[in-house]
């Protein structure tokens, strides 16, 4: 391996092991090993193994929460931890043009709670999950968002994103953390999800974020042009504050998945920590907003049937007709999110079909695919977006509905005409998916592509990035690239394509 540059040890590791004590069955041996310090940062030339397909030319980027001590205050859940972000450059001018060396880069975002916290030696900040003494919220309302959810590239530099936060912008190569990003007018009490819409044809760019006042909350849809200008901001009144994590976008229409996750503001600000003062209320009933997406304006509010969406996989339209891909659950999942023992009790997920009316404001129909297995973070091929695909990529856990921990091992593919699983790779013994994946694809073949998948090893403290054969996934990975240090499982990623 050629080293670029040197690397460097995160400050403010855990040193010790938090270990594993809380199941009876252990599905995910040495998982806590992947929690248990933060990785070192690195910038490197590394050799690619396999034969890498010829249009997998660009780069990969994946975020996630890299650090779970600060300042001797260890969190306690899977969102809280810093945020650290993964960028894997192939065939582009920043590795090597002829593939045979990938460059990665690992580094932490040093947004305020970062900065904040390194300069005072100390936790400062409550975080999702955890709550602890004298601990602070931004401007006394809501949370100083560790900044590792989603990134995707934007007007030249990377854009990291938080729950209800302002992004950061990135370098796109070296991943250092340039400076916070308003859009221009945006202030830092603007409430913004971590789930934004970016339209690759357009260059545009669309998101939302929950206002969650106890009396009245609100969801503020935002667009933005490809030169970056603001061009929709617009406020809708909520029956109740309710957490929603992602949205969906078709050609004419926004889509909010308004399920009754409820926050209790009072307890919130009395000192509860997020997951804590949020509850469960299906008896409030569930509705879809559903939003003109150039304007911003309502279309309708349609009732649903109770149960609740983390991932939609895609909006589209037939016809007159809104069509929403997701991933439906009975209730939420942050309660299984504890670190290290995650998903002790991970129940089953659906994959679901809705059809909507929206000039009538009514739900015309829901089909289900057989599914006995938890699904998470849908990937589908960008050339399908807003326009619906027949199938879509997800991580999996092969154990799901069997008590004990347990973690992502499989990745699948789904496949509408196939009436479920049409294809998936299970990780070896030990070996869990360490993130995201990103579908690169063929330019030469419509619905071909490639995987990009990071997997780790806790057991064996590495971690590695594939490549697979989208087409054929039970054969296993045609190129991998063998990361320097382990890194902890991350959440969602982004595949730029070279020009």
């Amino acid at each position: 391996m050629n080293e670029v540059t040197s690397e460097t040890s995160a400050e403010d590791g855990l040193q010790d092991d938090p270990g594993f004590t809380g199941c009876v069955t252990d599905w995910a041996p040495e998982l806590e090993h992947a929690f248990a310090a933060s990785p070192a940062e690195g910038d490197r030339l590394i050799a690619v193994e396999g034969e890498l397909p010829s249009f997998v030319r660009g780069s990969y980027y994946a975020i996630g929460p890299g650090r779970f001590t600060v300042g001797g205050v260890r969190y306690g859940h899977w969102l809280d931890g810093d945020g650290l972000v993964l960028g894997l450059h192939l065939g582009v001018a920043e590795a090597s043009v002829d593939g045979r060396q990938a460059r990665v880069a690992h580094r932490f975002v040093r947004g305020t709670k970062q900065a904040d916290e390194a300069a005072a030696g100390k936790a400062l900040y409550r975080t999702f999950g955890t709550a602890f003494a004298d601990d602070q919220l931004r401007r006394g309302l809501g949370l100083e968002s560790p900044t590792n959810v989603s990134v995707h590239p934007w007007q030249g530099h990377l854009l990291a994103y938080g729950e209800q936060a302002l992004p950061w912008r990135l370098d796109p190569v070296t991943l250092e953390t340039l400076g916070e990003e308003n859009f221009g007018r945006l202030s830092p009490a603007s409430p913004l999800s971590a789930h934004p819409w970016l339209d690759r044809l357009t260059g545009g760019l669309a998101n939302f974020g929950i206002g969650f006042s106890p009396s009245r909350p609100t969801l503020t849809y935002y667009r933005l042009d490809a030169q970056g200008e603001m061009v929709v901001r617009q406020r809708h009144a909520l029956d109740h504050p309710v957490s929603v994590h992602d949205f969906g976008l078709s050609e004419r229409y926004a889509a909010f998945d308004l399920a009754p996750y409820v926050l209790d503001f009072a307890s919130f600000r009395s000192g509860a920590s997020l997951f804590d003062a949020l509850t469960w209320m299906p008896e409030l009933g569930r509705t879809v907003l559903v939003l003109d997406c150039e304007t911003g304006s309502e279309i309708a509010r349609v009732p649903m049937p109770s149960g609740y969406c983390l991932h939609l996989v895609e909006a589209w339209e037939d016809g007159q007709t809104l069509v929403i891909d997701m991933i439906e659950m009975e209730e939420p999942i942050y309660d299984q999110y504890s670190v290290p023992e995650l998903f002790p009790a991970a129940r089953s997920s659906s994959v679901v079909r809705y059809r909507i009316d929206p000039a009538a404001g009514r739900m015309l129909g829901r089909e289900a695919l057989d599914g006995e297995q938890m699904l998470d973070f849908p990937i589908s091929d960008p050339r399908c977006a807003g326009r619906g695909c027949d199938s879509f990529f997800a991580s999996a856990i092969s154990r799901s509905g069997q008590p004990g921990r347990k973690f992502f091992d499989r990745l699948v593919r789904v496949d509408w005409q196939a009436g479920g699983e049409a294809d998936a790779w299970q990780a070896p013994t030990g070996t869990y998916l360490g993130g995201e994946a990103g579908f690169v694809p063929d330019p030469q073949q419509a619905s071909e592509g490639a995987i990009v998948l990071p997997v780790f090893e806790p057991g064996a403290n590495r971690s590695q990035i594939l490549i697979l054969d989208a087409s054929r996934l039970a054969a296993g990975p045609i190129a991998r690239v063998p990361l320097p240090v382990m890194l902890p499982p991350l959440f969602h990623a982004w595949f730029e394509a070279a020009p």
